[in-house]
């Protein structure tokens, strides 16, 4: 017997499967979960998938909070993490130090 996933939506272990979807009896929600799969996939500017490790190009000139710096477009981050939250990038930056950054602002190198 395969293992089902418990929801995404309120965390319940009693799942079952119907007619190919995930269904939860507490919350009521259907999910596919090769759908889900690809929606949690962290995606650049252009489409591409992300991964931890790779390295992006910054496609538009962004303000630096807290700094009178601005990062420039084209700047390289090398060897990024993706993190959960608002900014889903976590990266050191030369000249800048460790930031957070959107993965809407870059695109994969």
């Amino acid at each position: 017997m395969t293992e089902l996933p418990n929801c995404p939506k309120c965390g319940s272990q009693y799942t079952y499967e119907d007619a190919g979807m995930v269904v939860c009896p507490e919350c009521a929600y259907e999910w596919n979960p090769a759908e889900q799969l690809q929606e949690e996939a962290v995606r650049d500017a252009v489409g591409n998938i992300l991964q931890d490790g790779d390295a992006v190009t910054v496609i538009k000139d962004l303000k630096v909070k807290g700094s009178s710096n601005t990062l420039k477009i084209g700047t390289k981050v090398k060897s990024i993490r993706l993190v959960d939250g608002d900014h889903n990038i976590d990266c050191k930056i030369d000249g800048f130090g460790a930031m957070q950054l959107k993965s809407q602002f870059v695109k994969k190198a």
